[in-house]
């Protein structure tokens, strides 16, 4: 019975971290966007978000969170070419979007990680 309240608590964790950090998410940067300056800047950053948040909730979990660093690593170099390619004038609003949502994913879900490994550790 109790690797089922486990398993219950890491799913459950798992998924408030990709599916409602993707919603907590965009309306932050909804709310400190500029005027007129809409979503889309940033192509599959959604999808990015979802499973960057899966992979560090999941590493906390695991007890291995210097994969958050390799998470974090991956992201960037994967998106440098991209914020590169931007104008000099949307080249600042594509960076900025880009540290806002990561870093406000990270803490979602590095504290969803941890939420769930103390409620873990409690039951077990």
């Amino acid at each position: 019975m109790t690797w089922l309240v486990i398993t219950a608590i890491v799913l459950l964790c798992l998924g408030l971290s990709a599916l409602l950090g993707a919603a907590l998410v965009s309306l932050l940067l909804r709310r400190v966007e500029p005027e007129g300056y809409g979503p889309g800047i940033l192509r599959g950053g959604t999808w990015i978000g979802i499973l960057e948040r899966l992979a560090i909730t999941g590493a906390v979990f695991a007890g291995y969170p210097e994969a958050i660093a390799v998470v974090l690593a991956i992201k960037g170099l994967g998106r440098y070419p991209e914020l590169r390619a931007w104008k000099a004038e949307h080249r600042a609003k594509a960076t900025e979007r880009f540290i806002i949502g990561t870093l406000a994913s990270y803490i979602w879900a590095g504290a969803l990680g941890l939420i769930g490994t103390a409620l873990v550790a409690g039951i077990s």
